[in-house]
């Protein structure tokens, strides 16, 4: 870890995740400049471990993919998922790299090249944030960005579109999220479980 970091600078965070426990608030094992994304050792995991322990038959090994950081910082990443005897997910090796510094010199050279056309931005795969609970709010963003519309205005359906969005992607092991998701839509809790019921349902 610390030789990668060492080559890549201190704009690349490197982590190892223990996922022997399913405990995503506290999978940080061990990790070198985690100032990057604000985590510690004892830090959360991202929506990405979510999606593994959903759904652990799949191969999640994912490279060079787009994320972000809790402040809107871009970041490139990589994670590899390793597994025992019997096939089981125990830990994740995971490298990102923080784009801001090529991204600031690129700014400074665009306005030497204006002919240059701006790169379309990628949506984010990954979101990294210092706690599981910011990554909810993330993922809550995003689903509500997707259907589109001020939260005042949703209907029915498109609550129940922004509950299967994020239950697609395993908001809902996160401990607490209908709270968080209830409070966000402007609903009940109980809404939120009815409609978590129907979602379920298919």
């Amino acid at each position: 870890m610390g030789a990668i970091a060492a080559v890549v600078g201190p704009h690349c965070e490197v982590v190892l995740h223990d996922l022997t426990g399913g405990d995503l608030d506290h999978s940080v094992a061990a990790i070198v400049n985690g100032q990057l994304s604000g985590r510690t050792v004892g830090g959360p995991s991202t929506n990405l471990g979510l999606e593994v322990l959903r759904d652990p038959s799949t191969d999640h090994d994912a490279h060079g993919y787009r994320g972000r950081t809790a402040d809107g910082r871009e970041l490139i990443s990589s994670s590899t998922y390793y597994r025992d005897h019997d096939g089981v997910v125990i830990a994740s090796f995971c490298i990102n790299v923080d784009l801001t510094p090529a991204q600031t010199a690129l700014t400074a050279l665009s306005a030497l090249l204006p002919a240059v056309r701006d790169e379309v931005r990628e949506h984010p795969k990954e979101l990294v944030g210092p706690d599981i609970s910011s990554v909810l709010d993330d993922m809550v963003e995003e689903a509500i960005a997707h259907v589109g519309k001020p939260v005042p205005s949703l209907t029915k359906p498109e609550r129940i579109e922004i509950l299967r969005l994020l239950e697609a992607r395993g908001a809902f092991r996160i401990k607490r999220a209908a709270d968080k998701v209830s409070a966000r839509l402007g609903v009940s809790r109980v809404t939120i479980y009815g409609y978590l019921d129907e979602v379920r349902r298919g």
